[in-house]
């Protein structure tokens, strides 16, 4: 509380109110009137709750970090209680339908969720009817999740397009898919790098890939042609063949045109 005097006029006092929290669902209000003291439940500023539960800045990062990480491990759980009950092309479906990604069944038409994330429910009826493609790009698939896509034994075209936790070890475990994978798309994903890409060597039966856009691929264009020598019968795409390879002071072009003349 404060007065402010200007000239002879005395200001009324002003008061500064702080965020409220609640203590459990986030934000309750901005500003309003005050708690009274003789409340025996007080609420706490949003200033003393990130005082008391955080010393710095780096430890409210890692707070957020963990409670995402751990969102994408209940995104990634196991259905093996629906492979028992509907049989694993329904499970495995139903996995990529959940993250927002498309599967089509052979035969079938795409099913896809709509802007609410809802979806029809006729595939619970192709349990014996295969899975040939699913499109999971944007979709938060990680290492464990792979259980579950990797039930779709039958499974030929694959997009995996800007999935920001598919990594390196995840391209390790596609080798189940050996001998149905026919189309994979790694194009953006952040965390794939040739390590990753030399791991694909399994995927005889590859007949396309895409490894546009890979940011942690130091040099795209050598990598291309290491892939397309690990993968003989693949169509690798998205990257030029030049982008990339650095030449050597001797092979560095020369300016041979004459100095012009003072």
């Amino acid at each position: 509380m404060w007065d402010l005097v200007l000239g002879d006029r005395r200001i009324n006092s002003l008061r500064l109110v702080a965020p409220m929290w609640n203590g459990t669902r986030g934000i309750h209000r901005l500003g309003g009137a005050v708690v009274p003291e003789g409340n025996q439940k007080k609420e706490r500023t949003m200033l003393q709750f990130l005082t008391d539960h955080f010393y710095d800045v780096e430890a409210l990062r890692g707070y957020l970090l963990q409670r995402e990480m751990c969102k994408v491990h209940l995104k990634n759980r196991s259905f093996t209680w629906l492979e028992e009950q509907h049989g694993p092309y329904s499970a495995g479906a139903f996995f990529i339908l959940k993250q927002g990604g498309a599967v089509k069944f052979r035969d079938k038409e795409w099913i896809r969720p709509d802007k609410y994330g809802h979806f029809s429910p006729e595939f619970w009826n192709f349990r014996e009817v295969p899975v040939e493609a699913v499109d999971a790009s944007d979709c938060e698939i990680n290492y464990e999740g792979l259980d579950n896509l990797l039930l779709l034994k039958e499974l030929q075209s694959l997009s995996l397009q800007r999935c920001p936790h598919v990594d390196d070890w995840c391209l390790s475990r596609l080798y189940p898919l050996a001998d149905s994978l026919q189309e994979l798309s790694l194009a953006g994903c952040p965390r794939v790098s040739e390590r990753g890409l030399a791991c694909l060597h399994h995927l005889q039966n590859l007949r396309r890939l895409d490894i546009s856009d890979l940011p942690a691929v130091s040099n795209p264009g050598l990598t291309q042609i290491l892939v397309e020598e690990m993968l003989p019968n693949c169509q690798v795409v998205g990257v030029d063949w030049a982008e990339g390879l650095k030449l050597g002071p001797e092979e560095q072009p020369q300016d041979t045109a004459s100095p012009v003349p003072a």
